[in-house]
């Protein structure tokens, strides 16, 4: 088994940087009249814009950590059995989100309870069953809140209601969702990897069967997915990680980049090219679809992507210059549920004030501004007043959205302005993790 290092400042700004635009393409979605580049493309399109690299992305860094996170679980000693239960626990705890966000899309308006409520109770009881408890809490406690957390987790499948009026239908699986998705391909390359002990020879090998799975799909060789792995496309992205995580530990074992930046260039152009070349006989490009083609350029690109962050954080040691997202890369699925908390909000708002619309960019920073305040009166000295300076101007721009919106109603919903409200929306949330994760209030599987 190669060594890989102990951690690597380049994946968690990576990953940083890859979360802020998640969160952005994901509240663009509801935003008109925005440039075409951006946004997706429709399933039926032979072409791929920005927001269909940003999953690609997520999943090649998540493999990217996987030798990182068990070899280091390794060499502190633990067993087969144990790192093998808690690979099972983290896939399961993804997959099991994935399951109740995706039927969430279906909620039907006739259940027990307005989707605003069922969704803030679901999104709580995701934190009271995982939150990072400390060791200081009595193991009674946090089994209690555990336990409540799953206790409200089963009452809110019992009381959940999908479909129409005419045809109700309670949870069942449509398709795993984002978590769930990474939570499979979790599962797979973790296996795989811990099975053959970070082999690298074996990883390439995983590799090349996942890869070959989605191009016989997409090429028509067989007409058949595989149980888990499917047509192989998460499988690939994410083992793509780890052979490259991996290859990485290799190149710098003598000590030096040197041989780092022409090898990753190569491999990352070559991959895009490939891309480019098995277009035609493999369905195209297409995020939805998750064609060979779309796997193969979205890893060139995360290769890239990656190369550049090594040279800029591990070699240059710029990692300030992210400072201000850093908890997207270190609390990153507390990070990716706090959207879920704050529209869940936003739906109760309407239910108490149903001439208001759902998603008011004066909410936002209405939220900002108290959450920026609360962290100022926890502060001292000169950080208390740059947080204290930081809430007044949070607070000018919340009057100044509520009287702007008041004559503009669509300003923060298209164009510029939906952008710019996209833009704000990835700060307050990092703003938002950032405060909890100082409270030890995060996420952790």
């Amino acid at each position: 088994m190669i060594a890989t290092p102990k951690r690597l400042l380049s994946i968690d700004v990576l990953r940083a940087v890859n979360m802020f635009f998640m969160i952005f393409v994901n509240d663009l979605s509801g935003v008109k009249h925005v440039p075409a580049w951006i946004d997706h493309v429709k399933g039926w399109e032979d072409n791929m814009h920005f927001a269909d690299t940003i999953f690609p992305l997520f999943l090649f860094i998540a493999g990217l950590s996987i030798p990182l996170a068990i070899d280091r679980r390794l060499s502190k000693g633990d067993s087969f059995g144990s790192i093998a239960i808690y690979i099972l626990l983290r896939s399961f705890a993804l997959i099991v989100m994935g399951f109740f966000h995706v039927n969430m899309e279906d909620y039907s308006r006739d259940a027990i309870l307005p989707l605003g409520v069922w969704e803030l109770l679901l999104t709580l009881s995701f934190f009271l069953i995982w939150l990072d408890y400390p060791d200081t809490l009595a193991k009674a406690k946090r089994y209690a809140l555990m336990g409540l957390g799953v206790a409200i987790l089963i009452t809110l499948a019992f009381l959940y209601k999908g479909g129409t009026p005419e045809h109700p239908k309670g949870l069942r699986h449509e398709w795993w969702g984002i978590l769930g998705i990474i939570g499979w391909a979790y599962l797979v390359c973790s296996a795989v990897y811990l099975v053959f002990k970070g082999n690298f020879t074996a990883m390439v090998v995983a590799l090349v069967i996942f890869v070959a799975i989605n191009l016989g799909v997409h090429g028509k060789w067989f007409d058949f997915d595989i149980p888990v792995v499917g047509d192989g496309n998460s499988d690939s992205l994410m083992m793509f990680g780890v052979v490259i995580s991996l290859l990485y530990a290799r190149l710098i074992s003598k000590g030096s980049y040197s041989s780092v930046w022409p090898s990753f260039a190569l491999i990352g152009a070559g991959l895009i090219a490939l891309g480019f070349i098995v277009r035609p006989y493999t369905d195209g490009i297409s995020k939805i679809r998750a064609t060979p083609a779309w796997v193969l350029i979205c890893t060139g690109i995360g290769v890239i992507l990656f190369e550049f962050f090594i040279w800029l954080i591990d070699v240059k040691g710029k990692q300030n210059w992210f400072k201000i997202i850093k908890p997207a890369g270190t609390s990153t699925l507390t990070c990716y549920l706090i959207p879920y908390l704050l529209v869940a909000i936003f739906y109760i708002k309407q239910i108490i004030c149903p001439d208001y619309s759902i998603y008011d960019s004066a909410d936002l920073f209405a939220i900002a501004f108290v959450f920026i305040l609360i962290t100022g009166f926890l502060e001292t000295g000169k950080t208390r007043n740059s947080y204290f300076i930081a809430a007044a101007i949070v607070g000018i721009l919340t009057i100044f959205s509520y009287i702007y919106s008041q004559s503009n109603p669509d300003f923060y919903n298209e164009g510029a302005g939906g952008m710019f409200r996209s833009f704000a929306t990835c700060f307050i949330v990092i703003f938002i993790t950032g405060f909890l994760e100082k409270r030890r209030l995060r996420l952790k599987i």
